[in-house]
């Protein structure tokens, strides 16, 4: 495919976007083959073996498999794209449904999980959609690799000077955690905020710090700003900042002198990105000095794709967050509740508590209380404010 009328300003012509179906019954193939073929260029093969080896040779823009394969499961091809590609999407089909592989498959950053018999609608939306999500990080691979389209794209002195300003003008947002059944709020989560213009969200300000090395003047600057500012309606209010993994290796973060050290008996650190905990030496250590201050640890954002279930024994965490793509829409998904039900439960047996995430419905709300979740924060309860007393008024 190349070009449609030389006559008419050479429109090019976009080839078809690449699917790999995985499944051992053919039937199932040709029905795929059918829905997908108009679309998308689809590739069948029947065993996760062969998977493995076309996509070490060719490249896909979305994988769908099943996940009772033989030779490979659906859950370790899903790890074999992982291990070379963390950007393509992956669909997991069962007929057979566990909480086992969709916690797997949850751990491991699967797109979605569906089960058999399935709607066609809803699987041609998802195949869409993951396409969608593989264009978009195509097209970021390629700004960044060229250095353009990006917000920090230019010289280093020129964000070495954004960088700065967005550390003068570092500002915090709350937004309220709250326990529903006593209609109570009793946490806030600390929202990092910035008035540079060229960083207009906080991991654009994370990215920039990451690229300057400059990650532990960022996490000073942010623990300063949460000392100063934090204002509590309630004086035993708990507050919840978020901790980037490079922070744990921070002289700064255990002198009992620091900005949060008078106030660490109600501080709760966030903390994300398994792949970047296995850079820090003996974490386990150093999660043990901060709660010797007086510390508690929470693990950020179970279900992203970023924090894994391995992470329960590296932190021991006190809490637990549920990613708010666990809990949109759990009231109409019986894999998200089953996999919710088998984390809370988890949690109950280990004493730690779980807050849910990204609240918007009743439906949602009314879902989680029944997986017996401890908290909860959303736009629900409340948006993220400068002032932690409005932070928690619609509640």
């Amino acid at each position: 495919p190349g070009t449609v009328g030389p006559q008419s300003g050479a429109r090019t012509v976009e080839p078809k976007a690449r699917v790999l179906v995985v499944d051992d019954e053919e039937g199932i193939q040709k029905a795929l083959r059918r829905l997908l073929s108009d679309e998308f260029e689809v590739t069948t093969v029947g065993d996760g073996a062969r998977a493995a080896d076309l996509l070490t040779t060719e490249a896909f823009d979305v994988v769908l498999s099943d996940i009772r394969l033989p030779q490979m499961s659906g859950v370790d091809l899903l790890r074999v794209v992982r291990s070379y590609d963390l950007d393509v999407p992956v669909i997991l089909m069962t007929g057979l449904p566990t909480v086992e592989t969709a916690m797997a498959a949850v751990d491991l950053g699967a797109l979605t999980y569906i089960t058999k018999p399935f709607d066609s609608d809803a699987l041609l939306a998802a195949i869409r959609r993951a396409e969608r999500l593989s264009r978009l990080a195509r097209a970021k691979r390629a700004a960044l690799a060229a250095g353009v389209g990006s917000p920090l794209a230019g010289d280093r002195a020129g964000l070495e000077a954004s960088f700065k300003n967005a550390l003068e003008t570092l500002w915090i947002a709350y937004q309220p955690i709250v326990d529903a059944r006593s209609k109570k709020t009793v946490a806030y989560e600390a929202l990092m905020r910035t008035d540079e213009p060229s960083m207009p969200h906080p991991g654009v300000v994370l990215e920039a710090a990451e690229r300057l090395d400059r990650l532990h003047a960022l996490g000073r600057r942010v623990r300063e700003r949460v000392a100063q500012s934090f204002r509590p309606p309630s004086a035993d209010a708990v507050l919840f900042v978020n901790l980037h993994s490079a922070d744990l290796e921070d002289e700064q973060l255990y002198d009992k002198k620091a900005p949060l050290a008078d106030l660490s008996p109600r501080v709760v650190f966030e903390i994300t990105e398994r792949a970047s905990l296995d850079k820090v030496t003996d974490v386990r250590k150093l999660s043990t000095s901060l709660r010797a201050l007086g510390y508690r640890i929470a693990l950020d954002d179970i279900g992203a794709g970023y924090s894994g279930l391995a992470s329960f024994a590296t932190l021991e965490p006190e809490i637990v967050k549920l990613d708010m793509s666990l809990v949109r829409d759990i009231e109409t998904s019986p894999v998200r509740f089953r996999i919710v039900e088998s984390i809370t439960t988890l949690c109950r047996e280990l004493s730690i508590k779980v807050v849910a995430e990204g609240v918007e419905t009743p439906a949602e709300l009314d879902r989680l209380l029944d997986l017996k979740c401890d908290y909860f924060q959303g736009f629900y309860f409340g948006r993220p404010a400068r002032d932690a007393v409005d932070a928690g008024r619609s509640w």
